[in-house]
């Protein structure tokens, strides 16, 4: 964990051996509780003339960029939401890639630690920065989208290993997590808006 940076992450290792069942059938285990998370993690218009509907909210990004780009402000529930938003996420994704083989909650907090540092805005954030930090960012894009096919491919290894080890390879629980890492860090300086430090190069 990077504790110079406003936001922390970390997964517990499951040091013992996990449920070789659940891992084989995982994309299938996965798939009730991301319908649940799509329902809160994407806006959804729908209806007719007659009626209209919105099932879900999703990351809030625009919303805060004009409050801080006009008020200086980051209203305190926005950035509670989003955090809390990350959070669900992140223990359906991680129970996704196999990092944990218990069943992901709605609220618990469980294997993942997510933190991030809420910003002062007259002080810490610049009123114009959420305009450009999309576009500074587009270096760690590039270096991601390769991390990412690497942690893919880390994956499927890491589900051939626990079929027959019943173990999750330590270097590549690791590997994907600093991964994880590095992505949240781009998302709160680019998108969540928390941050005006830029995000390190780094897994660790």
């Amino acid at each position: 964990m990077n504790e110079t940076y406003p936001l922390t992450y970390s997964v517990e290792y499951p040091d013992r051996e996990l449920n070789r069942l659940s891992t084989f059938f995982r994309i299938f285990a996965v798939i009730p509780i991301a319908i649940v998370l799509g329902t809160v993690a994407h806006a959804t218009f729908g209806g007719d003339r007659e009626t209209t509907y919105v099932a879900a909210g999703g990351i809030l990004f625009a919303g805060p960029l004009l409050m801080i780009l006009f008020r200086k402000k980051y209203p305190r529930w926005w950035f509670d939401w989003n955090q809390e938003l990350l959070r669900f996420s992140l223990r359906v994704h991680t129970y996704l890639v196999l990092m944990n083989d218990q069943y992901p909650s709605t609220d618990e907090q469980q294997w993942v630690r997510l933190e991030i540092e809420y910003p002062n805005v007259e002080t810490d954030l610049g009123r114009g920065m959420p305009l450009v930090k999309w576009f500074l960012a587009i270096p760690h894009y590039v270096v991601l989208f390769f991390l990412g096919i690497g942690a893919f491919v880390s994956v499927i290894i890491a589900w051939f290993a626990i079929l027959f080890t019943g173990r999750y390879p330590r270097s590549l629980f690791d590997f994907v997590l600093g991964v994880q890492r590095w992505g949240l860090r781009v998302a709160a300086y680019a998108f969540i808006l928390t941050t005006d430090k830029y995000p390190p190069f780094s897994l660790e």
